[in-house]
């Protein structure tokens, strides 16, 4: 169930205007469906375009599903809807077996072609499938040793077979022997091996998934999982933090879902989760700028480089906005132009409309 409020559709002409020139900051705005063809579209696909007198617009793919038209298979416009069933039954039985070997024949067996698989996980996870298996893998194994377990016990409850292959696969994604991971009586141990690891998962929200991912300090991801630039944000936040990224729960990721479930129904104002976000000292100003600005208003980047302290900062303000590792929680959604106009978002402009028409009309909900 969408629990956004949806943004009042634009004129005829604007849409008209947009789908012809193939604009992308109108998508999830509205869809095209065609009558000749009986498919609708995105305003930015890349099929040619159709008259527009056999034209019509709906604000939502259900709503061009129910009026019988099918999704458009280049623009795929339905990608941003929940999680399909298949994938969740794959990840539920990853989830009661992460020692588990999966091959393409197990694939198979289940009905799944493993190319559609490779290119699910590749888009929606920036990794591929055997490599989130095997980060999930590792993962239980650090909060395994951690816990207090030996490490002979670890290969074993994760699926290895030896335990020099054990070996060099956990020194190459936490940066130490499984030895060293085991809790001990030092504070400084523990956060050490805290350091090594960001547990992350995935979240449904009504403008598409989110990948977050948490220290035990606290949120340090929260984006939008566009596949274009979910590599270069993983590897981003693998270099900033220093820490392996592994599939797993943490109080701090149940605390950001509850939090934004409640920010979308309309009952949240403020986040209380706390943000550990890895910048620069000025990238964490900015950052700490964009937290104070109440829910339903605007500030210019010329606000906020003034908030700074270097009110001629204007562009490297934008630049650090743009860098924001954890989306709405850190709001630089509400980072507009002098002149009112939206400017950029890195989750796409109409997400952008859209969360700060879900501030604005709260109030009036």
């Amino acid at each position: 169930m969408d629990l956004l409020p949806l943004l009042p559709m634009p004129s005829t002409p604007d849409m008209t205007r947009a789908y012809l020139a193939s604009d992308a900051s109108y998508d999830g705005i509205f869809y095209l469906a065609v009558r000749t063809t009986g498919i609708f579209c995105r305003p930015s696909c890349p099929a040619r375009k159709p008259k527009p007198e056999n034209v019509e617009f709906f604000a939502q793919p259900k709503d061009a599903l129910g009026a019988g038209y099918r999704p458009c298979l280049r623009c795929r416009p339905l990608d941003d809807e929940q999680t399909p069933d298949w994938a969740k039954g794959l990840l539920a039985r990853i989830e009661r077996a992460p020692a588990a070997r999966w091959r393409d024949e197990d694939l198979r067996t289940l009905g799944l072609e493993p190319a559609r698989v490779r290119r699910y996980f590749a888009n929606r996870y920036g990794m591929t499938f055997q490599a989130y298996c095997r980060a999930l893998r590792l993962g239980r194994a650090f909060d395994r040793l951690r816990g207090g377990a030996k490490v002979d016990d670890a290969v074993f409850d994760v699926g290895y077979d030896s335990h020099s292959g054990f070996r060099e696969a956990f020194a190459r994604a936490f940066g130490q022997p499984p030895g060293l991971a085991r809790r001990s009586g030092s504070a400084t141990a523990a956060r050490s091996a805290d350091s090594r690891v960001v547990r992350v998962t995935w979240l449904e929200t009504p403008i598409g998934p989110m990948i977050a991912g948490a220290t035990d300090a606290g949120l340090c991801l929260l984006e939008f999982t566009e596949p274009q630039r979910l590599e270069r944000q993983l590897a981003t936040l693998r270099r900033r933090a220093g820490a392996a990224l592994v599939p797993a729960d943490h109080p701090h990721l149940t605390a950001v879902k509850r939090e934004l479930d409640e920010y979308f129904a309309g009952t949240r104002r403020e986040f209380d989760v706390p943000a550990d976000a890895h910048g620069t000292a000025f990238e964490q100003r900015v950052w700490s700028a964009l937290s104070r600005i109440p829910y339903g208003e605007t500030r210019s980047y010329e606000d906020i480089a003034r908030e700074t302290g270097n009110a001629a900062a204007v562009r490297a303000v934008g630049h650090a906005n743009g860098r924001n590792p954890i989306a709405i929680v850190v709001p630089c959604h509400r980072v507009v132009n002098k002149s009112g106009e939206l400017g950029g978002y890195g989750g796409g402009l109409w997400r952008k409309r859209r969360l700060l028409h879900l501030e604005k009309t709260a109030d009036k909900a």
